[in-house]
This record gives C-alpha cells, sequence and structure tokens, in this order.
C-alpha cells in the first residue's frame, strides 16, 4: 500500500471482519496457530516456522514464496488495519499488499509501497518487457501498489505467476500476469518496477547425481551448465565434460540407474533430459513435458521411466517414458510445500514429499494407478532434506528441531519418526544408500557426516566421513554408500570413499560447481 491507499473501506471491513471470523476455523491442518491483531501489527516478532532464522535476517527466494504460499493456503484477507500471525510465517504483519511482500521477505516491519526501496535494489524502472524479473522479486508502483513475482510460465511469452494482497473484499491469492501486457493489477504496466530484496540468501544450488555404481557424478557447472564427471578405464575420476544445456538457479540433477538419462529444469523452468547415443555420447536437451515451479524438487526412478516434480500450481506430477516418447505431465497426487524436495523409491512405487503443512507424506503405485498422499509420519522442517531407500520403506528427513529421523514401513502400516543421529546445517541434503544402512547429511559446522547401522539394526552416528560441504552443496552417494561426493567449500566437485580401514578423502573428481 502507499500511506494513504484509495479504496472505500467502511462495507470492506466488515466483510473482511466478517471473512476471517470463517476462516480461522477452517486454516490448514498444519497452522498451529493464527490470528489478526488490531494493534502493533507493523512490527514482527518472529517469523515462524518457515524462517529466516529472525526478522530482517537473509532469506532463501524458496522461503519467499513458501511464506507467500502459507497466506494464500489460508486465505488472508486484505486489511491496511490489521495483521496476520500464524506458525508457519509469525508475524504479525499487515494484510495489505506492501504487508504481504514484507511478510514473504521476512521483514522486521510491514513497509509501504514508498518505502520498500530502501531494503531493495532497484533492477528495473519499468518491467514491460523485463524477461530477467526473478522469483521474489516485488513488483512495485510506489504510489500506490505492489505484488510478488512468483515464477516465469513461459519467459518467452513473457507470462508469470504473481501473488499478492489486492484489496478490500478479496484474499491472498496467485495470480497470473504478463510483461507484454499493457496493464497490472488494473495499472499500467508501465508504473511498475523491479525490486531485489537486498538480503538474498544464497540461493543457487550445487546439486550433484552419482549412478549406483559410483563411477559417474552429473552436476551443475560454473557457468550453469550440466556436466558431468566419470571414472576412466583406469579407474582415475576424469573430466568435466559437457552433458548438454542449462539448469535453472534452484535446479536438482538427477540421473537413472543405467547413467544413459540426466535430468534437469531449464532456465525457463522447462522439465529436460540428456541422453547417451548409439556411441555412448551425451546428447541433448530434449524437453519431457510440463513446467516445474520454483523451488521444484525433481526424481527419476532406477529405470528412467518416471520423472517427478512439482508444476506450477504445486501439485505433484510426473511424466513417464513410452515405446513412443514422453507422455505426460499428469498428477498423481497432492501439493507440495514450496521447498519440498522429491524422492521415488527404485521400484518406482512410492513417491515421497512434503506437504503443505509440513507433513512427509507419500503417494503410491496401485493397480489403478497413482493413490494418495498419506502421511508416513512427522514434520519436516522448512529446507529440510528427504531420502528414500531402493525399496521406499524408509524415508529420512529432518525434524523441526534439526534433527536427522526417519519413518519406516511395516506390515501394519508406517512408524515413526525416530532419531537416526546428529544435526543437519539448515540446507544439508540428506541420501541414504540401497540398503539403508547408511544416511549422509551435513552438520552444523559443515562437516559431512554419516550414520549408520550396527550390527543389531540400530542407527548409529554421526561420524565425518571427510571434508566440508559449502552452503548449497548437493550430496550424492552410490547404491552401496561405499562413496559420497559433495561440492567443497573452495566450490569443487569432490568425494570421499570407504575402505576396509574406514573412510578415506575428500579428493577432488574435476570441475567447479556453480
Amino acid at each position: 500500500m502507499s500511506s494513504v491507499h484509495r479504496y472505500k473501506r467502511g462495507a470492506g471491513l466488515l466483510a473482511a471482519a466478517s471473512l476471517v471470523g470463517a476462516l480461522v476455523g477452517v486454516l490448514p491442518a498444519g497452522t498451529a496457530f493464527a490470528t489478526t491483531v488490531s494493534s502493533g501489527y507493523d512490527t514482527a516478532s518472529s517469523t515462524g516456522s518457515l524462517g529466516p532464522a529472525a526478522p530482517g535476517d537473509a532469506i532463501s527466494t524458496s522461503q519467499m514464496i513458501a511464506r507467500a504460499q502459507d497466506w494464500i493456503d489460508n486465505a488472508v484477507p486484505y486489511s491496511e488495519v490489521e495483521g496476520w500471525e500464524d506458525g508457519a510465517t509469525g508475524g504479525p504483519y499487515r494484510m495489505d499488499c506492501s504487508g504481504f511482500v514484507s511478510m514473504a521477505w521476512g521483514l522486521p516491519n510491514s513497509l509501504v509501497t514508498s518505502t520498500l526501496p530502501s531494503v531493495a535494489t532497484l533492477t528495473d524502472k519499468d518491467i514491460s518487457g523485463d524477461t530477467g524479473l526473478r522469483t521474489g522479486d516485488a513488483l512495485d508502483y510506489t504510489a500506490d501498489h505492489v505484488v510478488l513475482f512468483d515464477s516465469w510460465i513461459s519467459q518467452s511469452a513473457g507470462s508469470f505467476y504473481y501473488d499478492a494482497e489486492h484489496t478490500y473484499g478479496q484474499v491472498a491469492n496467485r495470480t497470473e500476469g504478463n510483461i507484454y501486457s499493457s496493464t497490472l493489477e488494473g495499472y499500467s504496466t508501465s508504473v511498475f518496477e523491479a525490486l531485489r530484496y537486498n538480503h538474498i540468501a544464497a540461493s543457487h544450488s550445487s546439486p550433484l547425481s552419482m549412478n549406483p555404481t559410483g563411477t559417474n557424478t552429473a552436476f551443475i557447472d560454473s557457468n550453469g551448465s550440466v556436466a558431468n564427471d566419470w571414472v576412466g578405464s583406469n579407474g582415475v575420476w576424469a573430466g568435466p565434460a559437457l552433458e548438454g544445456g542449462s539448469a535453472r538457479d534452484d535446479s536438482p540433477v538427477v540421473e537413472d540407474a543405467a547413467d544413459d538419462h540426466v535430468y534437469f529444469i531449464e532456465p525457463n523452468g522447462d522439465v529436460a533430459n540428456d541422453w547417451r547415443d548409439s556411441t555412448g555420447a551425451w546428447t541433448g536437451p530434449a524437453l519431457i513435458g510440463g513446467t516445474a515451479r520454483a523451488g521444484s524438487g525433481l526424481a527419476v526412478s532406477a529405470d528412467g521411466k518416471i520423472v517427478v516434480f512439482v508444476n506450477t500450481s504445486g501439485q505433484v506430477v510426473n511424466d513417464w517414458g513410452t515405446s513412443t516418447g514422453w507422455a505426460g505431465p499428469a498428477a498423481i497426487g497432492g501439493t507440495a510445500r514450496a521447498d519440498s524436495p522429491i524422492v521415488i523409491n527404485a521400484d518406482r512405487d512410492h513417491v515421497f514429499f512434503i506437504d503443505t503443512s509440513g507433513n512427509v507424506v507419500n503417494d503410491w503405485s496401485s493397480a489403478g494407478g497413482w493413490a494418495g498422499p498419506a502421511g508416513t509420519g512427522g514434520s519436516a522442517r522448512a529446507g529440510s532434506g528427504l531420502a528414500t531407500n531402493a525399496a521406499g520403506s524408509l524415508v529420512a528427513f529432518v525434524n523441526s528441531s534439526g534433527q536427522v529421523v526417519n519413518d519406516w514401513g511395516t506390515s501394519t502400516g508406517w512408524q515413526g519418526p525416530a532419531l537416526m543421529g546428529g544435526t543437519a546445517r539448515a540446507d544439508s541434503p540428506i541420501v541414504v544408500d540401497a540398503n539403508d544402512d547408511h544416511a549422509f547429511f551435513i552438520d552444523t559446522s559443515g562437516n559431512v557426516v554419516n550414520d549408520w547401522r550396527n550390527s543389531s539394526g540400530t542407527w548409529t552416528g554421526p561420524a565425518g566421513v571427510g571434508g566440508t560441504a559449502r552452503a548449497g552443496s548437493g550430496l550424492a552417494a552410490d547404491s552401496a554408500g561405499n562413496k559420497v561426493a559433495f561440492v567443497d567449500t573452495s566450490d569443487y566437485v569432490a568425494n570421499d570413499w570407504g575402505t576396509s580401514t574406514g573412510w578415506q578423502g575428500p579428493a577432488l573428481l574435476g570441475g567447479y560447481s556453480r
């Protein structure tokens, strides 16, 4: 909002107050509490379970979108004279357009449209035709209105999603816009400027994927290109070499078990793959179907025939290979939290993710197709990693206290969560080997560590395997749990390896990760 927003307020306030009363009783299950406040609503005392750690601290773009999604899920109504506070986003934050952006950015105070530039960098004075907009940017008409850029629908066509509080009688929602349209939210598109928050945490990821034998590691290089290292005929790591294509800043990279397909998300959000031709050379990329939202996870079955991701509506979907090519995407069940990883087991009959309430859930394959989702047990903190074993009978994640835990399947259903051992860094992935007897993660000191099952089958650890991983580092292991790859603090792709006398390493594989 501007300091004076031009709307007729009387009837709108009564409608909004009635709407709030109705909404509080139907909040999403994961919202611990939610309330409106009529005083002190311009100053936030906390940032809730979605973070950042405290108001004004560095925040990732995926956290911004997760926070925006919380208000959308709760259908928070517009108000200039009240604030919203809940367990996910903390607060309170004023329930108008600029309060919404202040909330998404995790600011200490609810700013107004004319003061948001004080905490941001101007990237464009006119968003018309601006294809450089990024997730989490504020599109600000400083005299009157502001919205949050969510993600591209089609960058080439100029279409995008944005999140916003609009006006009295409406609730927070996600809407489509276009940089080539003459208007946005009823105003001339040319009056909106693009603002990028000054305190964004490193949002690029450094994903890694290793084949089951530990002889090939795919990653995204320092130029954003999809690349790989491999073990040569002399048993020594070689590379890197380009496989094909460029990946979006937040894109995972995943290989199939045969090491003949690698999947990633292109800069415009399209899901793509590279593949080996008849000579073994990498070819591509080519699209397989669908567009992934900002922060989407990506998972592939062992046979490379099913690829799972989150579409721009937040739905968990999949593409599948047929004798005539790729088909899809189609929904398999449920809506994922904005920062949720996606994992699929080797037998491709279980897909695990974190739902919008923070619960760890799964979809499963049945004779009639995909079913679910249903909870496996426990809630995952913001930024939690997620991993499963080959059978899909165990799922590991990070609980709200930062502890590494797991759920496990029995003949009577899912059990857990129970502690495995250790506390994970806020951005740590989790990797479980095929036999679920080793779980790798990054501890709060940045060390690459593992938990392991002792002779009685009980989880023990953690203990270091070797080396320190930089912020945003991916983590990958072979199926036996004898090799683990990560990105070190100098941006090199490195690995540790197990021997009969213990863990060795780290040693460099080849190349810089982004």
